[in-house]
């Protein structure tokens, strides 16, 4: 099976229910949504972003874009309760950097799962309680459905918000 084995001995370890899904190569959320026949608010976009001082790991519906300035409020907010420094950039990781930094998984796919990485994870909050969601699992071919709730299981740091904005 393709899916990485650092992965599936995560997903093992944490006792959570969750079902492999083989699908035809894909490379972004909306092409997942269509070719798994499912609603793009239940597909999971994984987005690398890097900060002036990281790399954090965010996790939105297909179905919308990333607003970045409510994002850079909730990672400042997060990091002035845990007494840290705020940041003033936000942008996506170059593929370099994310080569570099998240092993082990192919470049485009990267799990929902950055305390895998030790890395922040984010979660827009519409995501979250959704009766399943299916999510990246580090290959083009295969696919994670979770329950929105199980993030929390699989994630205990995760910081949740509201950084997701309709597509133009």
């Amino acid at each position: 099976m393709p899916v990485p084995k650092k992965v599936i001995n995560f997903l093992e370890k944490s006792k959570v229910k969750y079902e492999l899904i083989e699908h035809k190569t894909v490379y972004t959320a909306f092409d997942k949504a269509r070719t798994l026949k499912s609603k793009q608010n239940m597909i999971g976009k994984t987005l690398v972003l890097k900060t002036d001082r990281d790399l954090a790991v965010v996790l939105i519906p297909a179905n919308k874009n990333l607003d970045k300035n409510k994002f850079k409020k909730l990672v400042n907010d997060w990091r002035k309760k845990t007494d840290q420094k705020p940041v003033k950039v936000i942008d996506f990781a170059s593929e370099r950097l994310i080569k570099n930094k998240i092993k082990g998984v192919k470049l485009g796919a990267t799990p929902s799962f950055g305390n895998l990485f030790k890395l922040p994870t984010f979660i827009n909050k519409s995501l979250l309680g959704l009766p399943n969601i299916i999510i990246n699992s580090g290959d083009y071919n295969w696919s994670i459905k979770v329950k929105g709730d199980f993030l929390k299981k699989l994630v205990p740091d995760l910081i949740t918000g509201n950084f997701a904005k309709a597509r133009k």
